[in-house]
């Protein structure tokens, strides 16, 4: 039997999800933009899935904008807030251990003469908060920093540092990538001064292709996508009405069930930590990136095998029916060593033999046993071949 151990690059569509997608499928397929009662009927779906997903994070349900998932969602805070703001500063504020669809973006607006500061991380993962703090100026217009890193699981303090950004300067808009930590946490985005909150469905046992970004509603952005005048105007195209359901459907399952998932999961996680590090004892060539505390999330681990490359490694599990990552799934085809390996300080040796293993609801103990089982049975064959 398989072993799936990358839900941090996709999870499992739920049965329970794709039901009620088919169901609403078959009956509200009208377009939402329709003036006819269909239309309307599926309008008013719509309006549902929107004011459930608000009350989860404390928001307006004018304020949550359906995408494509979490690269549009972070592209259309970043980009349509800073092409709306660029008069009023030029300094925007980021970490290096961002995922590229937020770095990505940072990089295009350095290139284009904007003061783009990259805030450090120590080797936890961690920005240090008296640097955000001295980086923040009044030309100061946007910073955006990651719930939970989709590498090596850190987590941010995010209520602090939305203190901090609108203690320094309340005009300065808040960005959160929240794609890794929705449903393994629950937020506040008044609470936490978040401005923009960025969610993808496929992370959380729904649909591909659809997502959402809380837009605070006094925070104006420019529209990335131009067409009709859905969505306020801020995001045009027909709505996906199937997926859009299918997101609300899956975060209502997670939520409902939250506190036994997440306990599952950590769980998990701190038992093949230490199963990793039994192992360890015999072979000496592991390093586990990823912490049981509180600072790093549930669900994922990041294991170096020194002298292994990474590619190795996840064909030769691949061949026991096992799938892990070698990094972030959005960039796995890049040969180069990933920003985040790099600012936690991993030797080059070290960072390109690290794979990841994230768990989700449907995984269990023992197939951490048969992963473990089948390092017993790698580890020699792969060491000898280097």
């Amino acid at each position: 039997m398989d072993i799936y151990f990358d839900n941090s690059a996709t999870t499992i569509l739920d049965a329970d999800v794709q039901k009620v997608m088919d169901d609403f499928n078959n009956k509200f397929y009208a377009n939402p933009s329709a003036m006819h009662r269909f239309g309307y009927l599926a309008e008013e779906e719509v309006k549902k899935c929107s004011e459930y997903i608000a009350s989860i994070i404390n928001c307006d349900s004018s304020e949550i904008i359906w995408t494509s998932g979490g690269s549009e969602s972070n592209n259309l805070a970043i980009s349509g807030y800073i092409e709306a703001h660029k008069k009023s500063g030029n300094r925007i504020i980021t970490t290096s251990i961002e995922h590229p669809s937020v770095y990505n973006v940072f990089k295009k607006y350095e290139d284009l003469g904007f003061d783009v500061i990259y805030l450090d991380v120590d080797g936890r993962g961690q920005i240090n908060l008296d640097k955000l703090k001295d980086s923040i100026n009044d030309s100061t217009i946007l910073v955006s920093i990651m719930f939970v890193n989709n590498e090596i699981g850190s987590r941010q303090r995010i209520e602090e540092i939305g203190d901090i950004i609108k203690s320094k300067n309340k005009n300065c808009a808040f960005h959160v990538d929240f794609v890794q930590g929705f449903t393994k946490y629950k937020i506040d985005v008044k609470k936490s001064n978040i401005d923009f909150l960025s969610v993808s469905s496929h992370k959380i046992n729904g649909p591909k292709g659809v997502g959402f970004l809380y837009r605070n509603k006094n925070a104006r952005i420019i529209p990335m996508i131009l067409g009709g005048n859905q969505q306020q105007g801020l995001r045009a195209g027909t709505l996906n009405t199937t997926g859009i359901i299918g997101t609300y459907m899956a975060t209502k399952i997670a939520y409902e069930n939250f506190e036994t998932v997440i306990s599952g999961l950590k769980n998990l996680k701190n038992y093949l930590i230490d199963e990793l590090s039994k192992i360890n004892d015999k072979y000496g060539i592991i390093t586990i990136n990823t912490l049981k505390d509180e600072s790093f999330a549930p669900h994922i681990v990041s294991i170096s095998f020194k002298g292994i490359r990474a590619e190795v490694m996840l064909h030769s599990l691949e061949g026991y029916g096992i799938y892990v990552s070698a990094g972030s799934a959005c960039s796995s085809h890049n040969k180069n060593i990933s920003n985040t390996l790099k600012s936690i300080g991993l030797k080059p040796e070290i960072a390109e033999s690290t794979i990841r293993v994230s768990f989700g609801k449907y995984n269990n103990k023992q197939e951490i046993d048969t992963f473990i089982n089948t390092l017993d049975i790698l580890i020699p064959k792969l060491v000898l071949k280097r």
